[in-house]
């Protein structure tokens, strides 16, 4: 049995052909203080590797947050949210057999708590549960 609560290797978006493909051609929705960027396609993958269908990243701009410290801090604090609340939205992409491409940009003026970024990205991840659902009547 796998691990529940993981962000492996396979789960971290770190391709630049995908990053820039997902700014080209993705979706976008905005969840304050949040800008999330997402790509849904048909999962080409085995069903062994089912990690790799949901794969997620967070940015944090340097012109707002001059010191890598605090940039990195908000990046933790995403990357743990995300980590614990992410299990809904896999396990609905792995009926699906689809594959979703995700990217968190953090639009906030401020340093924030973990507690807020929590219930920021719960948001986020209820809106794009919806999406990949409406995504899969249409194409049903």
């Amino acid at each position: 049995m796998a691990k529940q609560f993981t962000l492996g290797k396979n789960e971290k978006l770190k391709s630049r052909k995908q990053i820039d493909l997902l700014f080209s051609e993705g979706k976008k929705i905005v969840v304050s203080p949040f800008r999330i960027l997402f790509c849904i396609r048909e999962s080409s993958l085995a069903a062994s590797n089912a990690s790799g269908l949901l794969q997620f990243s967070a940015a944090v701009s340097s012109k707002i947050f001059k010191k890598a410290v605090n940039r990195n801090r908000i990046k933790r604090l995403i990357r743990e949210a995300w980590r614990l609340q992410k299990n809904e939205l896999k396990e609905k992409l792995e009926t699906d057999k689809k594959q979703m491409n995700v990217f968190f940009i953090y639009t906030g003026k401020t340093l924030p708590t973990f507690p807020d970024v929590k219930d920021a990205v719960a948001i986020g991840l209820k809106k794009l549960l919806k999406l990949a659902h409406e995504n899969t009547v249409t194409n049903s």
